[in-house]
């Protein structure tokens, strides 16, 4: 009996850890799918959304900061190494994607000794957003993932992503006020966090095995890398190469 999984891979290049996280549900696990990861410094947005709406794209080309696009909805994040990415692929219909991996990060945190409330698209603790949610779903399963800043200073966001819009449009990003961890006072690493996830992971879904990538998900993984990810036009508007 195929039982859940946690998958250890990492990429050096922000846009192949982003192939990477379609890869697993493009692949269609018969069983749920852990997978904690970091990127270097670089903004992402949601599928749909603008860049220009989103991004201080000046800033980041004075600064080195590559802008890219993530298959998913949801709004801008900005990763550094001291955000955590955790994402979570379940397989076959499931009514509340958001539900489960509110859960896993509720109980996450409540493992690293704070108290937390779920909001829109995201956990808060007080009034500062830690957590933002996103979905993708596909014919045989969804992926939810979820952003969890553990070090990466408030002021690092606010730097690179611009603020809320005079014309609000429904596919602009939800802004809230931001803080890490650290400035919570929870002065963890990111290998006490990431302990953390797994034992809210292993508690809601079951012993987790522990693998490397499938021979299935690599393909897509390359696939993925042309038709989206190391395709300029994809990460710009949208747009995939056929």
């Amino acid at each position: 009996m195929i039982g859940p999984s946690e998958v250890v891979a990492s990429f050096d290049d922000p846009a192949d850890n982003l192939a990477f996280d379609e890869a697993l549900l493009r692949a269609a696990p018969e069983a749920p799918v852990l997978w904690i990861w970091r990127n270097t410094d670089c903004v992402v947005v949601g599928r749909g959304q603008k860049i220009e709406r989103e991004v201080k794209a000046d800033v980041c080309a004075s600064d080195g900061i590559p802008v890219l696009r993530r298959a998913s909805g949801g709004g801008t994040v900005f990763h550094d190494p001291g955000n955590l990415n955790i994402t979570l692929v379940l397989p076959g219909p499931s009514h509340r994607p958001l539900e489960a991996l509110g859960e896993l990060m509720t109980a996450t945190v409540a493992e690293l000794g704070l108290p937390s409330r779920l909001g829109d698209r995201g956990l808060f603790v007080g009034d500062a957003k830690l957590c933002g949610f996103a979905v993708f779903r596909t014919r045989t399963g969804l992926l939810a993932h979820s952003t969890l800043l553990v070090s990466t200073a408030a002021e690092r966001v606010g730097r690179y992503l611009t603020s809320a819009p005079a014309d609000p449009r429904p596919l602009d990003s939800h802004r809230s006020r931001v803080a890490s961890l650290a400035e919570h006072g929870l002065r963890k690493g990111v290998a006490d966090v990431t302990a953390a996830v797994r034992v809210a992971a292993t508690a809601q879904l079951g012993e987790l095995a522990t693998r490397k990538p499938s021979d299935e998900e690599w393909e897509w993984h390359r696939s993925l890398q042309h038709t989206r990810y190391h395709y300029p036009e994809w990460h710009a508007e949208g747009a995939q190469r056929k």
